[in-house]
């Protein structure tokens, strides 16, 4: 069965927007391929949280994906940290990757205009970590967005190099799924196109009924079309698309009936998407709750999965210290 690597980074809540696009993603890949999810603990390091926010994060995350319905018995899901061949990996890619190539990465020259004073050997080695927690596991398919595509060609690169510096053909070159072209794109409730946490327009899984209702009716709309058939502007489209994510067929005609005939009331409209926004959260809400207030089940999560992981990884180490020339 091919292998399946893909990281989760512990950055607050899910939203719609994550279900729908790389949740629902993993649920199918874990049915399909042996997969390897873990929670990017080191990653956000290079942003210095606290240690208490830190642990926090992980198990928030934890949670919720597995209220999703991500399977600790069918994939391995484990804490990035808990697994330090990571690390030694990490240290033997950095040995042979290359401060101008690394430094020419999208990604690294955007956190430096974003974050001037905090620009740290993290920020611009994040390739090779996410390199190494690839292909630790000999990874052949990583689910990733697009804006993540030269991260992996430069994890191609790094395995490719491995490979052609020591005379093998150890480490497989990981493909990218592209989850933004198959995934369902719920766009935001501010007239956005796209839902997500830095925009402040997303609807959590673990949103109460009140708050989901309270960001419906706040959501941007116009004045109403004053012609038949008009074509709807980008909010009030987004306003349909989120409709038809998570109502009926039948609601989703009436609505659109009263828009082309010039008698939409968003009042109403929002009313009824708030109330089948909520139907599909709660249950997901519920099983959060319970799953976030259950720590031993967390924690035996937790175990499971590093001792899987480890295993995977432990293997790899012990060719890549041979092949380098180190004592196994």
């Amino acid at each position: 069965m091919e292998i399946v690597a893909s990281g989760i980074r512990p950055t607050g809540n899910l939203h719609l927007g994550n279900y729908f696009g790389a949740v629902k993603s993993f649920l199918k890949m874990q049915d399909e391929y042996n997969c390897f999810f873990f929670i990017a603990d080191w990653h956000s390091l290079t942003t210095h949280p606290n240690p208490v926010n830190l642990r926090q994060s992980v198990k928030t995350i934890l949670a919720e994906y597995l209220a999703c319905g991500l399977d600790p018995e069918q994939a391995t899901i484990y804490v990035q940290s808990d697994v330090r061949e990571v690390v030694e990996l990490y240290l033997y890619l950095n040995m042979n990757a290359y401060l101008g190539e690394l430094e020419r990465v999208t990604t690294f020259k955007e956190k430096v205009r974003a974050q001037p004073d905090n620009v740290n050997a993290g920020l611009l080695t994040y390739p090779s970590l996410m390199a190494a927690d690839i292909i630790v596991h000999k990874a052949v398919k990583v689910p990733v967005g697009k804006d993540q595509e030269q991260n992996m060609e430069m994890a191609r690169k790094f395995a490719r190099r491995f490979n052609n510096i020591y005379n093998v053909e150890f480490f497989p070159e990981p493909a990218s799924f592209h989850l933004s072209d198959k995934a369902v794109k719920v766009p935001g409730l501010d007239g956005s196109g796209k839902m997500g946490k830095s925009e402040g327009n997303a609807i959590y899984l673990v949103d109460d009924e009140k708050t989901i209702s309270r960001k419906v009716m706040h959501a941007v709309t116009d004045s109403g079309p004053t012609e038949p058939d008009s074509v709807k502007p980008e909010p009030v489209q987004n306003l349909f698309t989120m409709m038809e994510i998570v109502s009926g067929k039948e609601t989703c005609d009436y609505f659109n009936e009263k828009y082309n005939t010039c008698q939409i009331r968003y009042g109403d409209m929002k009313k009824q998407l708030a109330a089948d926004i909520n139907v599909f959260c709660a249950p997901i809400r519920e099983r959060i709750i319970e799953i976030a207030g259950n720590e031993a089940y967390l924690d035996k999560v937790i175990a499971l999965g590093a001792e899987k992981a480890t295993v995977s990884a432990s293997k790899t180490l012990q060719e890549v210290r041979e092949i380098i020339g180190f004592r196994r």
